[in-house]
């Protein structure tokens, strides 16, 4: 199903002109506008290892929870910040079926992660099956699809499944988050060696991101790169 709903998308936004998503000013093919885009919050002056901002404008250093407290990945990138109006369209695209806007995140990221480690292969961010079938889609897998179609690298969500339904992690306070998302995955493969970029569309506390992040590692994996979207700020 999503991918005749992307194909009627895309036909359509091949033939007509549509208005910004953002602004209403006219688009063409595209579902944001040029100054929209360009206008877009991007990411910088983060830590490597998990993006939070950094403290000192221009200087991306490993923050202290990093530091304290090394997680299962290797380095995070993110695109975006997640705030207005990256939040708005990230929940458009979740929640309200504008399943278009996958191709504008993969450009975003793609453009994002060009000067970043290559890897063996491109792993979307699992969803249970039970949440799969409430949604109707896997939102990391279609941005992960443009991923690996414009970068050349092998599409491998058969890496890692959720193997536990856990409650919403936006309901959790982040020391909860954690221990929520204990078990939640497993990993049958070998992956000694291997280099995964785990792609998904925010980031916010790392718990999720984390715990598939650590069985990959338990399954041999030599690297996990994170690639998300949007990373949210403490606050979120």
């Amino acid at each position: 199903m999503p991918e005749l709903l992307n194909s009627c998308t895309n036909f359509i936004q091949s033939w007509f002109a549509q208005d910004c998503l953002l602004c209403g000013a006219a688009s063409g093919a595209h579902l944001v506008c040029a100054a929209c885009h360009d206008g877009l919050p991007r990411h910088a002056s983060a830590c490597p290892v998990c993006a939070a901002p950094s403290a000192a404008p221009g200087i991306a250093e490993v923050c202290g929870e990093c530091l304290q407290h090394p997680p299962s990945f290797d380095r995070t990138t993110a695109a975006l910040h997640y705030t207005f109006p990256v939040d708005k369209l990230i929940q458009s695209y979740k929640y309200h079926h504008q399943l278009a806007l996958a191709r504008l995140f993969g450009a975003l990221l793609r453009d994002s992660v060009r000067e970043q480690p290559r890897p063996d292969s491109i792993l979307p961010m699992p969803l249970h099956p039970m949440r799969l079938r409430e949604r109707g889609f896997n939102q990391a897998h279609e941005i992960a699809k443009h991923l690996s179609k414009e970068l050349h690298l092998p599409l491998t969500p058969q890496l890692a499944r959720r193997v536990v339904n856990t409650a919403s992690q936006a309901t959790l306070d982040w020391d909860a988050r954690k221990k929520n998302m204990q078990g939640a995955f497993a990993c049958d493969e070998n992956l000694k060696g291997q280099h995964i970029a785990l792609v998904d569309d925010v980031m916010t506390s790392g718990a999720t991101l984390n715990a598939a992040a650590k069985v990959l590692k338990r399954a041999g994996a030599a690297q996990v790169s994170l690639w998300v979207v949007a990373r949210a700020l403490p606050h979120h």
